[in-house]
């Protein structure tokens, strides 16, 4: 059954302004105003996606009769996608440090401790590669593993389980194993979190075989893309963004799931492509109201599906405008741009009336000073002038 649910209204620069600390002392924000089409999952099954999310038209807030759904955080969200797939399914558990009953370091997982007990929901020594190799062997033996890292940046040091076998058993077993499991976290570049605590892993784990990677930005995503990552029989990363965990949505009272496959439709628009995800979303969004003001009409995709790209709802947008402009926070050299800059000149290129213009962070460890900080990350007024550009 068909339900459409709205969105509530966005002061998405403040997305990139806030502190971070816990998701408690951190302010409200709200994503910007856009109603979503969904299908309710009436039957639940584990491992299969029965819903595909749909951007709409956005309409007049205002104007709009009384909304149904509930608004949540988008830490909440993520936080129920958890528990209804823990409610649902006994396999599914959690492991990570200070994941039980302090809740996690951005309380994705609290009181899930208290609801299912210790053994489900694992606290961990501070050892990424030990539980990360037992959340690979659990899954081999028919668990459904979600893995959280503190901060994606400790995820190198489980790389080895991550690359050899997350993303290779099923292959070296010959099909003998699969391995279910969600490798989560967050990550991105914080409000002076030092070089450290600021890294975008995507790049790094983009060459692996066998694995998913989708990166969440609004609470309905979040939600839908956690309980599909963990039906998933495959291996999926999820990257959520550390300044994104309080931004504020609307999303359905029912079940539903969003594909880990598809791109979302964020604003539809004739001149120029502009493909981005995660917090960048917000970065964009600002710029296209400058962009508007200006006479410009850009098409704004959110990607969330970083690997494998959605490559029909790309295409399509690029076949229509004919210029695409990308903006990302990964690093520029073998970032997630270069990599969609190459899938598009591969299949596209016909279609493009100029050269594929990408934006991205610059390939420096990011500083601590937070103007510096600030100037290492495209910024919305980078934003207008490469569609200025691109668009003569």
């Amino acid at each position: 059954m068909a339900a459409s649910f709205g969105v509530s209204s966005a002061a998405a620069a403040h997305a990139v302004k806030s502190p971070a600390l816990s998701p408690p002392s951190l302010p409200v924000i709200r994503s910007e105003a856009r109603p979503i089409s969904c299908r309710v999952n009436k039957s639940r099954k584990a491992g299969k996606i029965t819903t595909k999310a749909v951007a709409a038209q956005a309409e007049n807030p205002a104007s709009a009769p009384s909304k149904p759904g509930h608004e949540v955080l988008l830490f909440e969200a993520l936080r129920e996608g958890l528990e209804e797939e823990m409610e649902s399914d006994p396999r599914v558990c959690i492991f990570g440090e200070d994941v039980g009953h302090y809740g996690g370091s951005y309380k994705v997982s609290k009181g899930l401790a208290d609801k299912y007990g210790d053994l489900r929901v694992l606290d961990t020594p501070i050892a990424e590669n030990s539980f990360t190799g037992m959340a690979v062997g659990a899954a081999m033996t028919g668990l459904r593993p979600v893995v959280e890292g503190m901060n994606m940046g400790f995820l190198l040091l489980a790389f080895n389980q991550i690359s050899d076998n997350c993303g290779m058993l099923h292959y070296t077993s010959g099909g003998q194993f699969t391995i279910p499991t969600v490798i989560r976290g967050p990550g991105g570049v914080g409000r002076q979190l030092g070089a450290e605590h600021s890294q975008r892993l995507e790049s790094y784990f983009q060459s692996i075989p066998g694995i998913q990677m989708v990166a969440c930005s609004t609470p309905y995503n979040a939600k839908g893309l956690m309980k599909a990552a963990i039906r998933s029989e495959n291996p999926v990363v999820l990257f959520e963004h550390v300044l994104l965990y309080n931004l504020k949505e609307r999303i359905p009272d029912e079940e539903y799931v969003v594909s880990l496959e598809e791109a979302e439709m964020v604003r539809p628009g004739e001149h120029v492509t502009i493909l981005t995800y995660s917090r960048m979303r917000y970065h964009v969004m600002q710029a296209a109201k400058t962009l508007v003001n200006k006479g410009y009409d850009p098409e704004v995709i959110d990607i969330r599906s970083l690997k494998p790209f959605d490559l029909y709802t790309i295409g399509n947008s690029i076949k229509k405008t004919h210029k695409v402009l990308i903006v990302e926070e990964c690093m520029r050299t073998g970032g997630i741009g270069a990599s969609l800059t190459a899938a598009i000149n591969e299949n596209f290129n016909d279609y493009l009336d100029a050269p594929i213009v990408c934006l991205s962070s610059q390939d420096v460890p990011t500083p601590y000073a937070g103007t510096l900080e600030e100037w290492t990350v495209v910024q919305p007024a980078q934003i207008v002038t490469a569609v200025e550009q691109l668009c003569r």
